[in-house]
């Protein structure tokens, strides 16, 4: 535990005028040392003195007579008495200036009195009535709102602000005016762009921007950047109780944008090795619950830019039960974007954007140590960090990966994109490639059951996508490969187990890869049969290769791909003998295979196997290391919105369907309107005027007994006749037209009888509706005028030459 209260290796600041260069160190012997020689610290040098930086690391003159449990003990376990909190009633506070200083009663209502109004260490009444007009009663749970000015929306501290200490609070930075939730300038995750910043002034040195110490806080929408601190600062930080009192948690717990402890300074987790039975904290050091930050951006500066003043970290969650991380963009911080200490159980980090982090100290995007039972890493773009993308490091309980994209992390160091160490972690279909270093590496280092000395075992990696990696896909480390290099970057693949003893210093108890029975496997229509062997009663995948490393340039064996795809998963017997069947496979693609044992966990991939005959050579791209991109593109801006589409056209009116004749019928070269045809006219006129989109074409035609000329003025005549009846009933002369057509469209074509003669004399009238719609009418013969047949008693009347 004590590694993550001393922040990271190496950083270079000055210190009054000194430019000092301080190791951090891991032993618990070195933290007694810096307790000692604290203690004995001059009692001039006060403890405002030692956290604004102005002591000497050559004034800390460590004295070994008096390294003494007596002493320790007394440095860091001074009992103290805890007043009990008196409730403070909820408050909306707006906070309306964007100054910052010492409190006082003004016209504006500035963010540290925000903080003290709800904590309870400032009363209303302290305050000018234009500031109490900003402050209003609320039921339940206070929320510090924002309405700065515009173009003064960045707070710049001059000082640390109080700890976040009423339970159930919100700073709502989405209440700023110009704030959109609709707009996002990435287009992976939707995280919307702040307007509020908060970040020290200028030449102003700040531990951390928002101390979280209650039960139920919520920070959002805000922008928090620029907070760290010099080296002795950091590691004198967790050191300052000296004197026996308590300090402000402000004074105790390591620098970042928000940091999440309990309000009593830490105890000297040097004493405090499991199974101590007040591991981790004493009773009284009650960790803060269901804490959640989301929607900021940490390290970032609201136009994207790097800060002139990086970071130390962007969430450290020192002592915490149930905080939520989610959907924030954490960049560009000396140490890790996500950091848990001595306790995160239940931690929950989803859908956030870290990019470009561990600049200058420890290089991992998330880092997660202490006790961080159930805790889930899920949905989240982690790229371009200089380290690893996830670092379990010596964690006690299980942590679950889920659905994240890596990539183009190892920026600065060469490691694992994911390292696990303890056991009962599960990697499940995330996308992890481009890394200079192994995919998942799993330590040989013990187990996080507290007090056992077993290898780390139970490590579940399923369903991954990976690509371009400098090393194995899944990498067990072997404890004879105890290097700094080889337990971060990993050791290559391992042989087969040849003892017991094997299990015991390998990471997931050496569970060995499977064993294809050839290298070769020629498809078939079928598909391809796939054999080989693995550990009995283990679960096999088997996965298509997205490249193949080889050649001189290749840092493992020739045979090793990154598993791209999982085809196909399959069960062992009880002799390990396995069998697959795969369909989509092609000549020239390369497979591997892992083994799955609930028991122990997953293993390393298999020696890979070409898809066809013995010397089929891979259709893959060789891969020997990963090209850089600088820089990498981690994330594009959201395609604009596409232009709504231009409405749909009205559908068209539904037919109309008229019961109203379409024609009317004459007597034998005629064109007046007999009676019967008159009535048949006015049924066209009423439905002419009941619709007026109506327009009507009049045609006259005739039977075919006459010549073509008298048959074309005839039919004219007729339709003329039509015409002038409907203009005495009221029809608009222009909504008709009319024209002839003769003979040219007799009803039955060749036909001698008088009926049919009688049916081709008519005016047909056509109806359009100006809309385009259809008119359905129907045919009438009422109005029908047959001429005598020769054969009838009475004698006809003598043919008429023209009719």
């Amino acid at each position: 535990m004590s590694r993550l209260i001393n922040l990271w290796c190496t950083r270079r600041r000055k210190v009054g005028e000194k430019l000092l260069l301080m190791p951090i160190f891991a032993s618990p012997i070195t933290l007694s040392l810096l307790a000692s020689g604290l203690y004995l610290l001059p009692a001039s040098v006060a403890v405002s003195q030692v956290s604004e930086g102005k002591v000497d690391i050559n004034q800390l003159t460590i004295n070994k007579a008096n390294i003494h449990k007596t002493n320790i003990g007394k440095f860091a376990q001074q009992p103290t008495t805890v007043p009990v909190p008196t409730p403070t009633p909820a408050l909306r506070v707006v906070v309306n200036s964007n100054q910052d200083g010492n409190v006082q009663a003004d016209n504006q209502l500035t963010l540290r009195e925000a903080v003290e109004l709800v904590n309870g260490s400032l009363k209303l009444e302290q305050l000018s009535p234009a500031e109490q007009a900003q402050v209003q009663p609320l039921t339940a749970g206070s929320r510090i709102e924002f309405n700065l000015p515009a173009g003064a929306t960045t707070i710049q501290l001059q000082k640390i602000l109080p700890d976040l200490a009423s339970p159930n609070l919100t700073i709502d930075g989405t209440t700023q005016p110009g704030y959109d939730a609709t707009k996002s300038a990435t287009a992976e995750i939707a995280i919307p762009i702040p307007v509020v910043a908060i970040t020290p002034a200028a030449n102003t040195e700040i531990f951390r921007g928002l101390t979280i110490v209650a039960d139920g806080i919520a920070v959002r929408g805000l922008s928090i950047y620029g907070f760290n601190a010099s080296p002795i600062k950091q590691q004198l930080g967790n050191l300052l109780i000296y004197d026996g009192v308590p300090k402000p948690v402000t004074l105790t717990t390591p620098p970042g944008d928000i940091v999440v402890a309990h309000k009593l300074p830490p105890p000297d987790i040097s004493r405090q090795k499991p199974p101590s039975s007040n591991f981790p904290f004493p009773k009284r050091d009650i960790p803060p619950k269901n804490v959640t930050i989301e929607d900021n951006w940490l390290g970032l500066t609201v136009d994207e830019k790097i800060p002139t003043e990086t970071s130390a970290f962007g969430v450290y969650v020192f002592n915490s039960q149930g905080t939520t991380i989610r959907r924030n963009r954490i960049y560009y911080h000396d140490g890790s974007a996500i950091i848990t200490s001595v306790r995160g159980e239940n931690t929950v980090v989803t859908q956030n954007i870290i990019v470009g982090n561990g600049l200058a100290g420890m290089p991992d995007a998330l880092r997660f140590e202490g006790v961080v039972t159930n805790s889930q890493i899920t949905g989240n773009l982690i790229c371009a960090n200089d380290g690893a993308g996830v670092y379990l490091f010596k964690p006690d309980g299980n942590v679950t990966l889920q659905n994240n994209k890596i990539t183009y992390n190892g920026r600065r160091l060469r490691r694992a994109a994911v390292y696990l160490m303890g056991s009962n972690h599960q990697v499940i279909g995330n996308e992890i490639d481009n890394q200079t270093g192994p995919g998942v590496s799993v330590t040989a280092f013990p187990r996080n059951d507290i007090g056992s000395n077993s290898p780390a075992v139970k490590n579940i990696i399923r369903d991954n996508k990976f690509a371009v990696l400098e090393g194995l896909s899944i990498d067990l480390i072997n404890q004879r490969n105890l290097d700094v290099s080889d337990f971060q970057k990993g050791d290559g693949a391992n042989p087969k187990r040849d003892s017991s003893n094997r299990r015991l210093e390998t990471g997931n108890a050496a569970i060995n890869a499977p064993e294809f029975t050839t290298r070769a496997f020629p498809p078939s229509a079928m598909g391809v049969s796939i054999q080989g062997k693995a550990d009995p009663n283990s679960q096999v995948t088997i996965y298509k290769l997205s490249d193949y490393q080889r050649g001189k340039d290749s840092i493992y064996d020739l045979g090793y791909g990154a598993l791209n795809q999982p085809l196909t998963t399959v069960s062992t017997d009880q002799d390990g003998n396995f069998n697959a069947s795969v369909s989509n496979l092609q000549q020239g693609d390369a497979i591997s295979a892992i083994a799955t044992d609930p028991k122990y966990g997953t293993s390393e991939p298999a020696v890979a196997a070409v898809i066809g005959e013995p010397g089929t050579f891979p259709n893959l791209t060789p891969n020997s290391r990963p090209q850089p991109i600088v820089p990498p593109q981690c994330t594009s801006r959201p395609k604009p919105p596409e232009p709504p589409p231009p409405p749909e056209p009205p559908p068209p009116p539904p037919p109309l369907k008229i019961s109203v004749p379409r024609n009317i019928h004459f007597a034998l070269d005629k064109s007046f309107i007999s009676p019967a045809s008159a009535q048949v006219l006015d049924r066209i006129a009423e439905v002419l005027q009941q619709y007026p989109v109506i327009v009507i074409e009049i045609v006259g035609h005739t039977d075919p007994r006459a010549s073509d000329e008298y048959n074309l003025a005839l039919g004219r005549r007729r339709a003329l006749s039509t015409r002038n009846y409907l203009l005495r009933k009221g029809v608009a002369p222009e909504r008709m037209t009319i024209r002839s057509l003769g003979e040219s469209q007799l009803k039955v074509p060749g036909s001698t009888d008088i009926v049919d003669y009688a049916r081709d004399r008519r005016a047909e009238i056509i109806f359009k509706d100006i809309r385009g719609v259809d008119i359905q009418i129907e045919e009438q013969e009422d109005d029908l005028q047959i001429e005598r047949r020769r054969n009838q008693a009475q004698p006809s009347p003598v043919r008429p030459r023209r009719r």
